[in-house]
């Protein structure tokens, strides 16, 4: 079988394991490894609250040389004062005892319960352990990929490969997110790996346009958590001539990892808490960019929407109340909105459709709501999902 996973790329081993964090004994710790070193970039929550994990993560991938990337689910570490930060050290410290490197040459994520403290003697000895089980395997990134879940219903993981200089390039990535989905520049925790040899500022730029392009359109239900971190590790062992200006050889990179994201927002979405199905929320003719995104962030958010989708009932109603609501320029008599290819919504006037085909729409895994707000040139999108009975069960639930 082919690997899918964070190790896919030349150069990278990792391990997942469970270390009683969790009280379900799933796996709950994972660590990647970079035995060579990589260059390495990072976006994180502009939550003002912040877990010591992203404190921490935020200085070390400044590092000219990452070896390393440790996280942990189950414990959030965030609201836990100064034995939180003393905890997110140690991780470091420890993991990069473990591997023979520094300290800061080790990023860090946590996610999970906020305001417990952190377990850390169980934290630490599962880093002992997992240094120790290390390995380049599929099996060893499928591992990571189910430790970093909270309540992820599966594993979220994409490749891609590419022609660099004559050589093949890997792209790979894994995600969790199902619910606390609404960030600024972030995502909830996505690692990504590729073995391209590239500048640490064009690695970033690459990293921050693809997030805000792909993860960041996606919205479960508005809230932007505490501990939300992307980030991407470049080996540089695929031997490609290096990559130091945005070339084509850059925007065939950049492009490739946009929609390697894309892959794992849409993967995301299909696993929210208590998700049956998803749906992408296109603006037209918007004054401006930021009314564009603005427009199609209210439909996705609004749960009269998502229940609506969720019923698969045609609401065009729903819609045009959300976009008239948020704040953005719209004309009236040229306001218009699709479902799927069935125009629902004409110019300010109904339109008689069929709602059965429509229903049949909007029940498909994946669907596109269009609207246009007719006073300009500019667009954007959103991704949504719908909101369901098990949406309110699992939050209802996950603390206790």
């Amino acid at each position: 079988m082919a690997n899918s996973s964070i190790t896919a790329p030349k150069g990278f081993k990792a391990a997942g394991l469970a270390t009683g964090v969790k009280r379900s004994g799933n796996l709950d710790l994972g660590v990647i490894h970079c035995p060579d070193g990589a260059k390495a970039a990072g976006v994180f929550t502009t939550n003002k609250i912040v877990s010591s994990a992203v404190t921490v993560c935020r200085a070390h991938v400044k590092s000219a040389k990452v070896y390393a990337a440790i996280v942990n689910s189950g414990n959030a570490n965030a609201c836990t004062g100064q034995k939180g930060f003393n905890d997110a050290v140690t991780m470091c410290q420890k993991t990069a005892k473990e591997l023979n490197v520094k300290p800061n040459q080790v990023l860090l994520a946590s996610t999970g319960i906020i305001g417990e403290p952190l377990p850390i003697k169980k934290i630490t000895t599962g880093i002992a352990k997992a240094t120790d089980k290390l390995s380049p395997s599929a099996k060893a990134g499928l591992d990571f990929a189910k430790a970093i879940m909270t309540t992820d219903t599966r594993a979220k993981q994409a490749v891609t490969t590419i022609r660099v200089s004559g050589k093949e390039i890997t792209i790979a990535g894994t995600v969790k997110g199902a619910g606390m989905i609404g960030p600024n520049m972030a995502t909830t925790i996505a690692v990504l790996t590729t073995d391209i040899d590239i500048s640490k500022p064009l690695l970033a730029k690459a990293l921050k346009d693809a997030i805000g392009d792909s993860l960041n359109k996606l919205t479960v239900d508005g809230h932007q958590s505490t501990n939300d971190t992307a980030m991407i590790l470049a080996s540089g062992a695929a031997g490609n001539r290096p990559v130091t200006s945005q070339c084509p050889r850059y925007k065939a990179f950049a492009k490739a990892l946009k929609g390697l994201c894309s892959d794992l927002a849409k993967q995301m979405a299909l696993d929210a808490e208590g998700a049956t199905r998803m749906f992408t929320v296109v603006i037209t003719g918007a004054a401006g960019k930021k009314d564009a995104a603005r427009a199609a962030r209210a439909v996705a958010d609004y749960d009269l929407v998502k229940c609506a989708i969720h019923g698969a009932d045609p609401n065009w109603g729903r819609i045009i109340c959300a976009v008239g609501s948020c704040g953005v320029k719209l004309n009236l008599d040229k306001l218009s909105c699709k479902i799927g290819d069935i125009s629902v919504f004409k110019q300010g006037i109904p339109v008689k459709f069929n709602a059965k085909k429509a229903s049949k729409i909007i029940k498909a895994k994946h669907h596109t709501i269009t609207v246009a707000l007719g006073v300009g040139k500019d667009t954007d999108f959103c991704y949504g999902c719908d909101l369901t009975k098990g949406y309110i069960t699992i939050n209802a639930d996950y603390h206790t």
